[in-house]
């Protein structure tokens, strides 16, 4: 059972608090950070962490918890004020977000942050790992069930799709693969420089359920991955987003992928991002 459950329009405020934290974190760091990735997928790791999955910060070492990968590791410092803001580490830790020291690289690192499931940052190896967690919990005859995030970019390595044929081939209904499809990658579109549509297409060809959300509306991703096939396979939600979503000056643009407010930039950032 999720600790919180909250309703979706205090899904949607909890959105706008991450969002704000993930300015302030960027403009700190002394490494910079990946602004449009990490605001991409603030409605994604929300709905997961406040509503859906069955974990919690006093239960990291419960074997029937549910597990949450972040393989798009580039995107950690989002992830890391979702795990703040749901109390897996104190919020003092964020202004030391890649400082030296700190509890917080740069990409996630399982042995440095409480709540933090595996090392991520090559991308590509965050859904093969949760395939065979996925595996070893139906053997297990657990009740886990495995969520995993990738970037849309990331799909072009090959690793991904050897991971979807295992993962159909042994029915791993326990498993939730969440494509935060925003479109851009480092140097620009993904159609562009290595185009992965049509993707729903793909992924049903290699066995798994696919369904489509609008990413960025918390009610549409709510209602998605609480309506989930339940036909024996594997599924696979697209969910299309907007890189930096949120931020009318960061939306879409394709050079915030590793560059961080700066100066009257974070006050219009956090202007933005104002409680309605």
């Amino acid at each position: 059972m999720n600790p919180f459950n909250l309703s979706v329009e205090e899904l949607q405020g909890k959105a706008r608090a991450i969002r704000r934290r993930i300015i302030r974190l960027n403009a700190d760091s002394p490494a910079g950070g990946h602004t449009g990735a990490d605001l991409s997928q603030v409605e994604i790791l929300t709905a997961l962490y406040f509503r859906l999955l069955n974990c919690a910060p006093e239960r990291t070492d419960d074997k029937s918890r549910d597990i949450y990968i972040q393989s798009k590791g580039h995107a950690a410092g989002g992830y890391y004020c979702v795990l703040a803001e749901a109390g897996y580490f104190p919020e003092s830790w964020l202004p030391t977000y890649q400082h030296a020291g700190s509890h917080l690289p740069g990409h996630p690192v399982k042995h440095k942050t409480p709540g933090v499931e595996l090392n991520t940052g090559a991308l590509g190896h965050g859904l093969p790992v949760a395939v065979g967690i996925a595996l070893a919990a139906k053997k297990d005859n657990s009740a886990r069930r495995v969520f995993v995030v990738t970037g849309d970019g990331e799909l072009t390595e090959g690793s991904n799709w050897e991971a979807a044929l295992v993962a159909a081939h042994y029915s791993l209904d326990n498993l939730v693969i969440i494509n935060d499809k925003n479109k851009l990658q480092l140097a620009g579109a993904t159609r562009e420089i290595m185009n992965t549509d049509p993707l729903a297409e793909k992924w049903r060809a290699f066995g798994l359920n696919v369904t489509e959300c609008a990413g960025n509306d918390m009610a549409s991703v709510v209602s998605t991955l609480e309506n989930l096939p339940a036909n024996g396979k594997p599924n696979v939600v697209i969910a299309n987003t907007e890189k930096g979503f949120g931020i009318s000056f960061i939306q879409g643009k394709p050079e915030w992928h590793h560059r961080v407010p700066k100066g009257e930039e974070i006050t219009l950032a956090l202007e933005e991002l104002k409680d309605e």
